[in-house]
């Protein structure tokens, strides 16, 4: 179909593929279910593709009140988890004609300044994971319509939760290790003052609590390589049975531990075993390979933004955890020691 030199019109989507302009505006607002059919609908985005028409936002958005802007806050702390969790929500926001823009909160010096000269006017909601909480003072956010990732369903400031079955994870990873024959595991865990880290500590030491002999160190590390190293080798030099398995509550904690144990001249899994959560692409580029939980951060995202929508529209959010897998490589194995 030839395309004209003037912009097309919704009115000339709607003589082409032969319906009322209501319905091109239903259709093309994602709103035509139970009021025009599946093959009406094609029709009329058949027809606006051929034409190449896009809809004014700016004139939708003056009528609707609205920016069709949401605001992502993640940690500063970001990895390529977050860049997942941004993936996966913009791609369900652009299905929607909605924008995401991400918003690092700033490390170690507090919350920064609010980006926008009024948060109520310039957004139309947040998901903002549990971990960048800080972040919604300065912003305003929590005045908006909000989503929190990783957060406590009892005490969370959104409207809706979105949360991975992290605690499900942790028990793989107990599992695992428990079935392999270790009891004497140390916990490198984030010093990170948040509900996710709170549920992997929790988690693993009732496992290990329910096991005759098994026994649990815990060593508190900043989300660094080499605060991790420092304080796995600490671990490893102080006084008592050395572990036999880290069990670490990051990849790159985990990194760090694999540096640690190769200075003090021990081998993974020979020696020690090694576990990580998140299987970042830093979890195959470790030697030997590393036993970690994958999490799906897309689609941890994609339930993020597709439960802010919701809210906005009045709707209950979809419930229940994410699932996560337990991907088992070559960090773990039984130890030497019974």
């Amino acid at each position: 179909m030839a395309r004209s030199s003037t912009r097309p019109t919704s009115r000339d989507v709607a003589h082409a593929a032969g319906v009322s302009q209501a319905a091109v505006s239903l259709v093309l607002g994602d709103k035509w279910r139970g009021r025009v059919s599946q093959a009406t609908a094609e029709r009329v985005r058949e027809a606006a593709r051929d034409l190449g028409y896009r809809p004014n936002l700016a004139a939708r958005n003056l009528r609707l009140g609205r920016t069709r802007t949401v605001l992502l806050v993640v940690p500063a702390l970001t990895t390529e988890f977050f860049a997942g969790v941004y993936t996966g929500a913009a791609r369900v926001a652009a299905e929607h004609g909605f924008g995401v823009v991400l918003y690092p909160s700033p490390e170690g010096i507090g919350p920064a300044r609010d980006p926008f000269a009024s948060a109520r006017a310039a957004l139309d909601g947040v998901i903002a994971s549990s971990m960048a909480a800080d972040a919604l003072t300065a912003i305003r956010g929590e005045a908006l319509p909000l989503v929190m990732l990783d957060s406590d369903p009892a005490g969370s400031l959104g409207a809706a939760t979105v949360n991975l079955d992290i605690a499900d994870g942790v028990r793989q990873v107990a599992a695992h290790l428990l079935g392999l024959g270790h009891r004497r595991v140390l916990h490198l865990a984030a010093d990170v003052p948040s509900w996710t880290f709170e549920v992997r500590a929790k988690e693993l030491a009732a496992r290990l609590a329910a096991v005759p002999g098994a026994r649990l160190r815990t060593a508190r590390a900043p989300i660094s390589i080499e605060g991790a190293r420092a304080a796995a080798h600490a671990a490893f030099t102080a006084p008592g049975p050395r572990p036999t398995a880290v069990v670490c509550d990051d990849d790159k904690l985990a990194a760090g531990a694999y540096k640690a144990l190769r200075r003090l001249g021990l081998r993974v899994p020979d020696d020690v075993s090694v576990t990580g959560l998140d299987d970042l692409a830093l979890a195959t580029a470790l030697d030997p390979e590393l036993t970690t939980v994958r999490l799906d951060a897309e689609l941890f995202g994609e339930r993020g933004m597709s439960a802010l929508l919701a809210v906005l529209e009045g709707r209950e959010p979809a419930g229940g955890d994410i699932p996560v897998e337990l991907v088992v490589r070559g960090s773990t194995a039984p130890p030497r020691e019974p």
